[in-house]
């Protein structure tokens, strides 16, 4: 059987599955709160960046992957109007409801979809955008991920890819002190769970970099691939376009 990493461990592909919906199930319900906390709110500047650089317009069709408690596509939604389709995935059932919710509770009627990155339920050529913000590290083939975010592009469509990714190198070491003492410690605190932070805190010490993630991209079949630092390399947001 082939294997794989959860964070620091190596664990059998089908068993990571299972465990990285363990993490997503324990912490859906504090999912906001604690990414507040954990990132003093850069978190919403990120998003907002990245919002903003898909350049949404009025009836594009979007697809949010791993779009957790609907950030993205609630913004997606309003941008793209009544004539537009945004959806919303997740391969986990636990944050997908409380995404669902929360777009019921700002008036929006998405569709929502419970789906694997790794095969994604529509057609070819079908999206003039896809995204997918702090999930990808957390996918077990990525470049499968990749590859299906890009063919459900339509040519001239754009891959928005927002994930943690290498700080900068002077503030690395008092990074690694907090990513592995202080996200534990509330995690503990506020979501009653240290452990799935801490596998956080390792999962993204093995993600790929922003380079290695570019070329990933590139070998995926995008075109014109460019990255963004975002408060020093703690996170990166990449794009790509389907030509």
């Amino acid at each position: 059987m082939t294997q794989t990493h959860f964070g620091y461990q190596t664990v059998q592909e089908e068993d990571k599955v299972h465990k990285v919906a363990e993490v997503f199930h324990s912490v859906a319900a504090k999912y906001d709160v604690m990414n507040d906390l954990m990132s003093a709110g850069l978190h919403r500047i990120w998003k907002a960046f990245t919002i903003a650089q898909a350049g949404v317009r009025p009836g594009f069709k979007v697809l949010d992957i791993a779009g957790g408690t609907g950030d993205l596509a609630k913004a997606f939604a309003r941008q793209a109007g009544p004539t537009g389709e945004v959806w919303l995935t997740d391969i986990n059932e636990s944050m997908l409801r409380v995404g669902r919710d929360r777009l019921i509770n700002n008036g929006l009627t998405n569709p929502v979809l419970l789906c694997d990155a790794e095969r994604l339920p529509f057609p070819d050529n079908y999206f003039d955008r896809v995204s997918v913000a702090f999930g990808l590290r957390n996918m077990t083939h990525k470049d499968a991920a990749l590859a299906e975010m890009r063919r459900v592009l339509k040519p001239g469509g754009k891959l928005l890819v927002l994930e943690f990714s290498k700080v900068w190198e002077p503030l690395k070491k008092p990074y690694d002190v907090y990513s592995f003492s202080v996200l534990p410690w509330l995690g503990k605190r506020i979501a009653n769970d240290a452990e799935s932070y801490r596998y956080l805190a390792e999962s993204i010490r093995m993600h790929p970099d922003q380079d290695t993630l570019k070329k990933m991209m590139q070998d995926a079949g995008l075109e014109r691939v460019e990255y963004y630092n975002l408060t020093a390399g703690v996170a990166a947001l990449h794009t790509g376009i389907k030509l």
